[in-house]
């Protein structure tokens, strides 16, 4: 997969194209279907597959400290895209000056002069443009003008239930990583690197790896989880997950605890990612050392059993 910064970046000669536009944050179950969608259209017209997204989050810069959780990195979306099968990977720095472009001007300038499109699929609810003033009866009106074809993807529902980004992360600030994942098509997943903390783990019999997670990153409801710690190199390792402020210690600072099971190697300063299977219970205060511990080895118990 080619990966463009800007849409400026496309190559003289470059032929016609089917391209897709969004955020794709998470790379969900209907993201899929609209970029499947792309790539099959394209294989069948004999041209490139270009999905379109934006750096950063369009939000952060039209309402400054709108910023939401992001569900996916750029790295690990791209990596997501890639899968999928699709030729280019366009990602455009959204700027306030991009931000004021007309929907007229978004079509003009990006899918006509420079990625030559000659069918645009996109969502149902697809806008563009300054104010998001552009919908889709717009762009298949500009599509007759400058010839391509719009084909819309529908949303991809389950139980009633539209996948959509912004669904996806209120299952996450909830703790219902079962039902992120089932909308993601893949369990949830939190990256970061290995810093140092208290090594009250340690102490407790159960060293843990502290994850320094993105400003943004879309960290789980405080509680406890099973997951699967995934390392650059070896094969994942289950883990048990505490989120939140360690309350027996009087703890202030929210921070993210992994207890890798059956490993003893130093993970310090290596970055991993945390892939969330299951909710195990809520964070809890205990009188005593005894009491805790013995919760623990119980959470570790039943990890083994979620992930295994």
């Amino acid at each position: 997969m080619q990966r463009w910064r800007g849409y400026e970046a496309a190559p003289g000669g470059w032929g016609r194209s089917v391209v897709t536009i969004g955020v794709f944050d998470g790379v969900h179950r209907g993201h899929q279907g609209t970029i499947g969608h792309t790539v099959a259209r394209a294989r069948e017209l004999g041209v490139k597959s270009v999905v379109v997204t934006f750096d950063p989050h369009p939000a952060e810069v039209v309402r400054p400290g709108s910023h939401p959780a992001v569900l996916t990195e750029p790295a690990r979306k791209a990596e997501l895209i890639e899968a999928l099968g699709v030729d280019v990977l366009c990602v455009v720095p959204f700027t306030v000056e991009f931000s004021r472009l007309p929907p007229e001007a978004f079509v003009h300038d990006v899918l006509v002069e420079h990625l030559h499109a000659a069918l645009v699929v996109v969502g149902d609810n697809f806008r563009f443009g300054h104010r998001a003033a552009g919908d889709v009866p717009l762009l298949e009106r500009l599509g007759r003008t400058f010839g391509f074809a719009v084909e819309g993807a529908p949303l991809v529902a389950e139980a009633g239930t539209v996948f959509s980004s912004t669904y996806i992360r209120s299952c996450v600030d909830a703790g219902d990583v079962g039902a992120a994942a089932a909308a993601l098509g893949r369990p949830h997943r939190v990256e970061g690197v290995v810093v140092r903390g208290d090594q009250r783990g340690r102490e407790l019999g159960y060293p843990t790896a502290n994850l320094l997670t993105h400003r943004y990153a879309a960290v789980p409801a405080d509680g406890v989880y099973a997951a699967r710690l995934v390392r650059r190199d070896g094969e994942p390792l289950a883990a048990a997950v505490s989120i939140g402020t360690n309350p027996t210690f009087s703890g202030r600072e929210r921070r993210v605890e992994a207890y890798a099971l059956d490993f003893t190697g130093d993970l310090y300063g290596e970055r991993l990612a945390l892939d969330f299977v299951a909710h195990l219970r809520e964070q809890r205060t205990y009188d005593a050392i005894e009491p805790l511990v013995a919760q623990i080895a119980e959470d570790v118990e039943r990890t083994r059993r979620a992930v295994s």
